[in-house]
């Protein structure tokens, strides 16, 4: 059928998004069991902790109102842990460590607290111990302060546990070998962990918690003012691995008798940047085999590195996202994401290569020829080549009228530093199966291309990213793949200041939509979060001496050059962007005559997890762009008060 695009009847709802679908995360064998991490927008966004017995029995841990996730950082992570049947994990509600042994009731093993938060933890039951980065929010200090710290695994924790490493400004990943060494990750203000940490490596004093009095023979083995050195492993014998850009690649090295050894040169990356705690990029087989994930541009690798001899070979999976390794024995379990279909967990099979899937996020289906797939795309740039994937509009049933470009919406991703990849995603499918064309833009900053390209983004926050993405729009309509009328700019958090950004510093676009992003760069410098509180300093620099800097990247400052209509939504418990900057960004707006639309929603921070909510979000954001575009949505959409619109 010819219909206009935007306008097509699409087979992708909103309900693929929340409730027909599940989060899966964090997959972990241990004793012949599987276990994992599930999400679901039906409940709230609620996680909880799901096994997977040898007949296939499958058997919730953590029923309702257990909410595994942990708020160290603010976005958490590393919430839980297995060892030989002892899960434990973090509770949202109480920020409280709980035990669960063979599946049986919870117990909390930390006190009742409304300071202490604890994530990145590691269970040891054979030494009675859990180890995990604690963030303590008591309002005497000027900011929450960090530490590593060794709990009793039968509870007894009255002081929170017992401090084994305090005085930077954050930890991350506290690794254990079988023989008492301790490695861990930290680093310190100004720096992000993708910028510059240190590799710490000491030796517990004592056998079991109780004797734990401090570490002793502490030294640095990796790291550095221009080094991001993360993900310290041990193996079996010994040997310290860790992940690090060193070379401009985020690669494996090992440590051992004070040497350092590069495992496999390779211009790819075998870590993300490190948002969250708890990421698992690789783990030890044994002592001369590694699993481990890398990637370079819009698609990740799986392969076995064998140590002795530096080989890599890849694992074929069918995969273009792979995430959370871990291995016990002869078994790997791994999240594994398609480009053609909903994300899955897999079992790998060590000793003979089968990869089967056990659980799958969605079990909903497009009709044949109806999934857009990513197109790796470039364009040039004064500053070098820039990277996107290009999504075209595709629907079985439909195609636009002869003549007729497509709509383009160009995504600005969050972080600033993260990526672009072309892994499968509902909500790009809603897209494209509508009529519209996508954009995902890796623009300098992102991750995947190296260090250097990571670094271009210093400095220049709110200016490389905005050349960028107009860039690669002017590109697409040079192309024939874009509508130049019709080109809409689309981000949250980070990306939503990009998008803000461009709409007050470019005339590529004609509209655009923040989810929860940056308007006024000088009010997030003076009121956010700890892990971020610093984070401008790089990106455009240090505060206040740069204040003048802040102002004029602010879109705030700047709504005098908007002239497109704009969307915000914002949720009204967000910590991280408060939600006065969307409605200062709209009042302006508003003021100036220009159309804009304003959506917050109550019980929601920085994201929205609420199923209600995500349909709300994205039905407003598809009737907004039908009214300022000029087509009539095929969808039976709640309206949106859009002001100034005729």
């Amino acid at each position: 059928m010819i219909a206009p695009y935007g306008s097509w009847s699409s087979p992708v709802t909103v309900d693929m998004m929340t409730t027909a679908s599940v989060g899966l995360g964090s997959p972990r064998p241990s004793g012949g069991r599987w276990y994992w991490a599930e999400s679901r927008a039906d409940e709230g966004g609620r996680i909880s902790l799901w096994r997977q017995d040898a007949d296939g029995t499958r058997i919730q841990l953590t029923p309702a109102p257990f909410y595994v996730r942990s708020m160290v950082h603010e976005y958490g992570g590393g919430a839980w842990d297995v060892a030989q049947s002892t899960v434990v994990f973090s509770h949202l509600a109480d920020g409280r460590v709980y035990r669960s042994v063979d599946g049986g009731g919870a117990e909390p093993i930390t006190p009742e607290s409304r300071t202490l938060r604890y994530a990145d933890l590691r269970v040891h039951p054979d030494r009675d111990l859990v180890l995990a980065v604690r963030e303590d929010h008591d309002p005497a200090h000027p900011e929450p302060v960090a530490s590593i710290v060794a709990l009793s695994l039968n509870g007894g924790n009255e002081e929170g546990g017992t401090v084994l490493c305090s005085g930077a400004d954050f930890y991350s990943t506290p690794e254990l070998s079988s023989t008492g060494g301790l490695a861990w990750t930290e680093w310190d203000h100004p720096n992000m962990p993708w910028d510059s940490t240190r590799i710490m490596l000491g030796r517990l004093v004592g056998a079991g918690v109780a004797d734990v009095q401090q570490l002793a023979d502490v030294t640095q083995v990796a790291g550095g003012p221009d080094e991001s050195a993360v993900q310290p492993r041990w193996t079996g014998d010994g040997r310290l691995l860790f992940i690090s850009d060193r070379a401009d690649w985020w690669n494996l090295y090992s440590f051992l008798d004070g040497e350092t050894t590069a495992l496999h040169p390779l211009e790819a990356e075998f870590a993300q940047p490190q948002w969250m705690l708890g990421d698992r990029p690789y783990a030890v087989v044994d002592d001369d085999r590694v699993l481990c994930r890398w990637t370079h541009g819009g698609s990740e690798h799986l392969g076995l590195l064998t140590l002795s001899s530096g080989t890599l070979k890849e694992q074929a999976t069918g995969a273009v996202a792979v995430d959370s390794i871990a291995v016990d024995g002869d078994t790997a379990l791994l999240a594994l994401g398609y480009a053609d279909r909903p994300a899955g967990l897999s079992r790998l099979d060590l000793s003979s290569g089968e990869l089967t899937e056990f659980r799958r996020s969605s079990d909903a289906t497009l009709p044949e020829g109806s999934t857009s797939l990513a197109e790796e795309v470039s364009w040039s740039t004064p500053a070098g080549p820039v990277y996107g994937l290009y999504y075209p509009p595709t629907n079985a049933g439909f195609s636009g009228p002869d003549g007729e470009l497509p709509p383009l919406i160009v995504r600005s991703h969050g972080g600033p530093t993260q990526a672009a990849t072309a892994e499968f995603s509902a909500s790009y499918q809603y897209w494209t199966s509508r009529g519209f064309a996508m954009l995902d833009v890796n623009y300098g900053g992102s991750t995947g291309f190296g260090r250097q390209y990571r670094n271009r983004l210093r400095g220049g926050w709110g200016v490389v990213d905005v050349e960028d993405c107009a860039a690669g729009a002017r590109a697409m309509v040079e192309q024939g793949r874009a509508d130049p009328r019709r080109l809409a700019i689309v981000g949250g958090s980070a990306g939503g200041y990009t998008t803000l950004r461009a709409l007050t510093t470019t005339d590529v676009f004609t509209a655009g939509i923040s989810l929860y992003g940056i308007g006024d760069l000088e009010a997030l410098a003076k009121d956010t979060h700890k892990f971020e509180s610093r984070y401008p300093d790089g990106l455009v620099g240090p505060y206040p001496e740069a204040v003048e800097t802040y102002r004029q990247r602010s879109p705030i400052n700047h709504v005098d050059r908007l002239s497109c209509p704009i969307l915000l939504i914002q949720g009204l418990d967000d910590k991280v962007v408060p939600p006065n900057q969307s409605m200062a960004f709209a009042e302006a707006a508003r003021d100036k005559g220009l159309p804009v639309g304003l959506l917050m929603f109550e019980g929601e921070g920085h994201g929205f997890r609420k199923a209600e909510n995500i349909r709300r979000s994205i039905e407003a954001q598809l009737y907004f762009l039908g009214r300022v575009f000029g087509f009539q949505p095929a969808d039976r959409l709640d309206g949106l008060p859009i002001d100034n619109l005729p």
